[in-house]
């Protein structure tokens, strides 16, 4: 597959159409309009019976440059780029950034293929199509388009690999509401092919997603977490929450006490009030335990590669 690239250096996933596909797709279309043409040709016969030679031939001339060029522009800026043969085909004509054509596109791609396709019985756009890396015509050249496959077979969608035990719900007071839907697809995709990276190229990625999804949510990174972990466990929790918001209307089982979502960073939320009659009893006081070493300070830079 040839991945067309924009400006922003984003691989647009689409297929480029070739010469058995698209010649098929032509001769569909033709096959139509001229059909049609006859049609109007018989009618237009019988209408100017009464008029000379020259009128017949002037009108005959203008109901071909109608039928065989002016419906063909006239189908694919109103369809968007897809013609009865490229719908049978599967095909579709887009512009070069992937985006839909307009009446211009269409304009220019039929008036080259007055030249391309019916003057030279389209010899010239099969040697373009066969010479193109990405099967394009003179028409499409000069158009600035190029016609894809709509229908392709469905990729295997990979499933994320989950987060670490110990990082389960360490993150469930982050707010992710400032990550954007790029930055998410981007994570996704690395997470699903980082074991077939470079260690160091997989590393520095890692980093470079964390650090984004860091400076998003306005949190500190967490001390000692490896960044493909972070992301592991990000992904994992917004997994969660979307379940969640989805099946918050199905009835559950009442809260245990206690047992509240632990925030970011390790600390747990303390629970809303309780009634007086459900409050345990006192127990004795416990000897107090040293506390932890604080652990090393990370680097300003959040999440660092690998030297």
């Amino acid at each position: 597959m040839n991945g067309l690239v924009t400006g922003d250096a984003v691989v647009l996933g689409l297929r480029p159409a070739r010469l058995p596909s698209r010649a098929l797709a032509i001769l569909l279309d033709l096959t139509v309009y001229v059909t049609g043409y006859l049609l109007v040709l018989f009618v237009l016969v019988l209408a100017t019976a009464g008029l000379d030679e020259a009128a017949q031939a002037a009108v005959s001339v203008a109901a071909l440059l109608l039928v065989l060029v002016g419906v063909p522009i006239a189908v694919e800026t109103l369809s968007h780029g897809r013609s009865l043969g490229k719908l049978a085909c599967g095909l579709r004509v887009v512009r070069e950034d992937g985006g839909p054509i307009r009446f211009r596109h269409a304009l220019v791609r039929g008036a080259m293929g007055v030249v391309e396709l019916l003057m030279t019985f389209g010899t010239v756009a099969c040697t373009a199509s066969l010479v193109s890396e990405r099967g394009r015509r003179v028409g499409d050249v000069f158009a600035g388009t190029l016609v894809i496959r709509e229908r392709v077979p469905g990729a295997r969608v990979m499933p994320v690999p989950p987060p670490p035990p110990w990082l389960a719900g360490r993150f469930a007071g982050l707010d992710l509401s400032a990550v954007p839907e790029g930055l998410w697809l981007a994570i996704r995709q690395y997470l699903t092919r980082m074991n077939q990276l470079d260690p160091h190229t997989g590393a520095v990625m890692a980093a470079r997603l964390a650090d984004d999804v860091v400076a998003r949510t306005g949190a500190p990174a967490p001390p000692g977490v490896p960044a493909a972990a972070f992301l592991m466990a990000v992904v994992h929790e917004r997994q969660s929450r979307d379940a969640a918001r989805a099946f918050a209307a199905a009835p559950g089982p009442a809260p245990v006490p206690g047992s509240g979502p632990v925030a970011y960073g390790g600390m747990p939320v303390a629970p809303s009030a309780a009634p007086a009659a459900s409050v345990a009893p006192v127990q004795p006081a416990q000897p107090v335990r040293p506390a932890d070493p604080a652990p090393p300070t990370p680097p300003a830079t959040g999440f660092a590669p690998p030297a």
